[in-house]
């Protein structure tokens, strides 16, 4: 299968989510939960660390690379991929009851990452251990650091593809959880993740063509107005495009795991996620 017949399957399939959502609306609300939360969270700590003097240079109370900065770094790492895990396992757990026929509501999604809230912390703190590492080694080792990183970045985000419902449901430690999701994703995954890219391409569009209208209308009121409409506008997209792509990785797993998936082309997701032949 060609690139373009990739590209073409993950635009369907990306329309395919967006309908799950369209039937959803309610899913939206974790996407932009953990976006509040994160603002909240790491804000605060920003502000408060801001005012007790730790990030004065004069008073130089935490220097760049000491262990004091990394720990922060770590702790800004965990509180991230928790929040993030947390709310994306609450969508994907929604969806499987969508997909099963069952009854889709906020609460339900909610009270089942609570029940997994051990696993979700276990793989926020392994998560964090690894990106303080690719920290360490791009702050410590110049251009090549930064090239590194750069790549071990890159496949660690194609490794953890299914991560999250892996996490959701099989009874597996950080590490086990990493290797599943990545046996997962070398047994399936073809010659590109064209889904990925298409929603990356409908994100850039619906950036465009929310942020910049809502720029000019708020300039006509005061530049304040025009910079937070835009915000606004990007931070919807995001969310709708965030949800969209986590229902698209639910569809995709469950279909791995045999569980039956409403409302996509299942033979389109085996054709995107199908093992390259030897040849």
């Amino acid at each position: 299968m060609s690139f373009f017949d990739r590209l073409s399957n993950g635009w369907n399939i990306a329309m395919n989510s967006f309908k799950v959502l369209k039937e959803n609306k309610q899913l939206i609300i974790f996407p932009v939960l953990s976006g509040l939360s994160l603002l909240v969270i790491i804000g605060s700590f920003f502000f408060l660390t801001w005012k007790s003097g730790i990030w004065d240079d004069e008073q130089n109370l935490i220097p760049s690379n000491s262990m004091g900065y990394y720990l922060i770094i770590f702790g800004i790492y965990l509180v991230n991929y928790f929040i993030v895990v947390f709310f994306n396992m609450a969508l994907i757990h929604c969806t499987r009851l969508y997909f099963r026929g069952e009854e889709v509501t906020v609460r339900a999604g909610m009270q089942y990452s609570f029940s997994r809230i051990g696993a979700i912390f276990s793989w926020a703190c392994f998560a964090a251990t690894i990106g303080l590492l690719l920290k360490v080694i791009q702050e410590n080792v110049g251009w090549l650091g930064k090239i590194i990183t750069g790549l071990i970045g890159v496949m660690w985000s194609i490794a953890t593809f299914f991560v999250v419902p892996v996490i959701a449901y099989e009874n597996l430690g950080p590490l086990q959880a990493f290797k599943r999701s990545s046996l997962l994703m070398k047994e399936k995954w073809g010659e590109s993740l064209a889904a990925t890219f298409s929603f990356g391409l409908i994100q850039f569009l619906g950036i465009l063509a929310a942020g910049i209208p809502l720029y000019l209308i708020g300039s006509l009121i005061h530049p304040v107005a025009a910079i937070g409409l835009a915000v606004l506008g990007v931070f919807i997209v995001i969310s709708i495009i965030s949800a969209t792509e986590t229902i698209f990785v639910s569809a995709v797993y469950h279909n791995i795991t045999g569980d039956p998936v409403k409302h996509l082309d299942l033979q389109m997701v085996e054709k995107l996620f199908e093992k390259k032949e030897n040849k």
